[in-house]
């Protein structure tokens, strides 16, 4: 490096120096004398440790200390200058905080159930064999009252006889104790009223479906031994079913009973069931660390069917309004959130927010914030970068040309020396 370019290097370091300095004790000491200002009204106080607690008077910060006065002829610490051309050359977008309500959608996947408060598993009272089997497989549709096996049990016979024999004595005790052991053996009214009437003891009882529903489970064949200790076969009803879904457990705290819910399923493509969380379960699947959700949906037309594999959607939050802004407009450091406001004219500063709920593409802000406020959605980084430092902004705005020539002129002379 030839002798003359050490002094010129040295000279204009210590000029910029300079001006770094200057701006730097303009930005921390405001541009107003301490005469102007005591003559001057302040705008608010604000805490000398936390620039985001204001208030319109004296007073004390949370941390015991006194509040400090702004005035209007203040530069307010950490705002960024920026010329308007170096605005537009940074793609800064800025929008509004808006006061909204924030709804998320929970995507899950689940299956088809029978609603289980109406699924019945059908067992004898006594033993016997079953000498006639009316329905043949599981997944045959029954009706309430229909005839689904006929058992022969001489236990059954027994009873028909101690009935009879109470009739014929006219003994009115006999007779409804008699009465009473024939329906807890399951016979209904009808077959207790023609046996009072006839007297005619069958060897093989009909036993009927007592509800309307499809039979699942079938475990007998005719001729089967069969015990109370048997379940011949379960009849589930369709008329609304159960749609078990399996959630995160971040998103546990989400959802509550009664939430509404759209369903969507493979076999009937564009057509969307909606229902609503009926349960959710106490504990967490310890492998997945996913919660259990319970969903309940209407099944008039039947097309609903056990197993069926089906995507959910689950819509959480409520209409209460609250802070909104775009999730793309947020900082998110190890220990703190921001936003960085747009305050006009090209300034900006960096503040701190609290966040809470996140919901698609957007977030809620639970302090730090009013609705109205104008933040930047992009570059936002890089301002929060000078923002943060409260140093020198100056060096964001653009060379001037000048300036540029002679740069250019002292780069191309030494270069020929």
């Amino acid at each position: 490096m030839s002798s003359n370019k050490i002094p010129l290097v040295m000279g204009v370091l210590i000029g910029a120096a300079g001006i770094l300095g200057g701006l730097f004790l303009a930005g921390q000491s405001g541009t107003g004398t301490p005469t102007a200002q005591q003559e001057e009204k302040p705008l608010y106080w604000v805490a000398p440790m936390d620039s985001n607690y204001r208030r319109d008077g004296p007073g004390k910060s949370p941390m015991g200390m006194d509040l400090v006065p702004v005035y209007a002829t203040q530069q307010q610490a950490g705002v960024v200058e920026i010329a308007p051309e170096v605005v537009n050359n940074l793609g800064v977008r800025t929008t509004l905080a808006r006061r909204d309500s924030l709804k998320q959608v929970i995507r899950t996947v689940g299956y088809v159930k029978y609603n289980e408060d109406r699924l019945i598993h059908i067992h004898p009272r006594v033993e016997g064999w079953v000498e006639k089997l009316h329905v043949k497989a599981s997944g045959d549709p029954v009706a309430r009252g229909q005839a689904i096996y006929e058992l022969y049990s001489p236990e059954l016979v027994n009873a028909q006889e101690e009935f009879v024999l109470a009739l014929r004595r006219n003994n009115e005790r006999l007779l409804q104790a008699a009465e009473d052991r024939l329906r807890a053996l399951q016979l209904d009214d009808e077959f207790i009223s023609a046996l009072k009437r006839d007297g005619n003891i069958q060897q093989t009882v009909t036993f009927r479906s007592p509800q309307q529903g499809v039979v699942d489970n079938l475990n007998i064949r005719e001729g089967f031994f069969v015990g109370p200790n048997t379940t011949l076969m379960s009849i589930g009803a369709l008329d609304d079913v159960w749609v078990e879904a399996e959630i995160f457990e971040s998103q546990a705290g989400l959802v509550r009973v009664g939430q509404p819910v759209q369903m969507q399923l493979d076999y009937l493509p564009g057509r969307l069931w909606r229902g609503q969380v009926d349960y959710i379960y106490p504990s967490l699947e310890a492998s997945t660390r996913t919660l259990r959700v319970r969903l309940r949906f209407d099944n008039a037309e039947g097309q609903l069917r056990p197993n069926m594999f089906a995507r959910i959607s689950i819509e959480t939050g409520d209409d209460s309004p609250t802070i909104v802004i775009p999730r793309d407009a947020l900082i998110r450091t190890g220990n703190q959130d921001r936003v960085v406001l747009a305050l006009g004219s090209g300034r900006f500063k960096s503040i701190a927010v609290s966040a809470g709920r996140f919901a698609g593409d957007r977030v809620e802000i639970l302090s730090g914030l009013q609705a109205g406020e104008e933040i930047v959605a992009s570059a936002q980084f890089l301002l929060d970068s000078e923002s943060s430092k409260s140093s020198d902004f100056k060096r964001m705005e653009p060379m001037a040309p000048e300036t540029m020539e002679v740069h250019s002129g002292h780069g191309e002379g030494h270069a020929h020396d």
